[in-house]
């Protein structure tokens, strides 16, 4: 049976990967470094996926799958060796911790290997291509094709009592898409049916980020000051659901500006987004969307980068910049990122918090609207 190696058998790579491989046809090989994971996929040769809509609400099998531990580079490399095509979703500080196997199974391959890339970073493919060329000469590396994805399918933790249930079992929305990069598919592209062949990537890419996830994150930080504790209740609340439509329209018509994207495709993208943040089945707390604001503040991360594309653009960012401020006052125990933004706030000010984490002055266009906000 043909098969894909599928890197990281975790909530991404069970929660979606695993079903859409499966879906089309082929064996999914994990690479995980999880003895437990490992195991439990060896021994049965499937796992339950919880379809937790906002239009499916049932439990499916996945199979045929089978697992190999990712420190075993052999193993992995004939895994390689043999299969139709690769997958990631490790999250980008593990990527250079695949580049050995992945180096040595395209050693041992006479054809090219294309590795699908879901890890939701513009230019991931310059990031691992760079950790193989520290393995493989020139003409090797000709012969990977690394493709971008995008990952929209929402996939929120797993609740304690069904893991310890089953420890193999994964809970996500039912979005069935993947955007990918055409142009880098090395060959004849993978007939997986999921995939959405994509064009103009980079346009895609920063709709993602700009749209949904800064539209997500807005509810997360501005769901936790008004004492939410999931998604689905911040966007019950009038005043985080007007903020979290209103900021997606601000970028949704800077983007359109910037990428001539159809104007009726936008709001039906935007429509689809709340109703999917809005569906209580998920579960998803504001404490895992909000989680790590030093990352999701960077300038080129979703709420900078959505709101400088609007100013960009004409577009005036007043609902994302709520989100912004809303980001700098998050504030949870247990968030080490969010509590050294708080430790700055506190021992420095507010413009040097937002100067260090988002590397906006307080008196630039973008950083004087923050500060009205932050000194209110």
């Amino acid at each position: 049976m043909k098969s894909v190696v599928q890197f990281g058998a975790g909530n991404i790579g069970r929660g979606f990967m695993g079903q859409i491989y499966t879906d089309a046809g082929y064996e999914v090989v994990f690479v995980d470094v999880s003895a437990e994971i490992v195991t439990l996929l060896n021994e049965r040769r499937s796992y339950p996926l919880r379809l937790a809509g906002p239009d499916r609400f049932d439990t499916r099998t996945v199979a045929p799958v089978r697992a190999v531990n990712g420190r075993d580079v052999q193993a992995v490399a004939e895994e390689l060796a043999r299969c139709e095509f690769a997958c990631t979703a490790v999250g980008v500080p593990a990527l250079p911790h695949l580049a050995p196997a992945l180096a040595e199974g395209v050693r041992r391959r006479s054809e090219p290997l294309n590795v699908v890339l879901c890890e939701n970073q513009l230019y991931c493919s310059d990031v691992l291509g760079g950790y193989l060329g520290r393995h493989l000469d020139e003409e090797a590396l000709e012969r990977v094709g690394l493709v971008e994805s995008v990952v929209s399918r929402m996939v929120p933790v797993v609740p304690v009592e069904e893991r310890l249930e089953d420890p193999l079992i994964a809970v996500a929305e039912d979005y069935p898409r993947l955007p990918v990069d055409r142009g880098a598919f090395l060959g004849t592209i993978p007939p997986v049916g999921a995939f959405q062949l994509v064009d103009d990537f980079v346009a895609y890419v920063e709709r993602k980020l700009y749209v949904h996830n800064m539209g997500h994150a807005v509810a997360a930080y501005l769901g936790y000051q008004q004492g939410c504790v999931t998604i689905s209740e911040a966007m019950r609340t009038p005043s985080v659901r007007e903020a979290v439509v209103g900021a997606m329209r601000e970028s949704g018509e800077a983007l359109k500006r910037k990428h001539a994207f159809d104007r009726e495709e936008m709001q039906r993208h935007r429509d689809d987004l709340v109703r999917r943040f809005e569906n209580p089945a998920l579960r998803d707390t504001v404490l895992r969307v909000g989680r790590d604001p030093v990352r999701k503040l960077r300038a080129e991360d979703r709420l900078i980068g959505a709101a400088l594309t609007c100013l960009d653009w004409g577009v005036e960012p007043e609902q994302t910049v709520r989100g912004i401020a809303a980001a700098l006052r998050f504030d949870p125990a247990d968030d080490p990122g969010a509590q050294e933004v708080q430790r700055v706030m506190r021992e420095h000010g507010p413009g040097q918090a937002l100067l260090q984490f988002t590397g906006q002055r307080p008196d630039s266009e973008l950083g004087r609207r923050v500060m009205a906000l932050l000194d209110a």
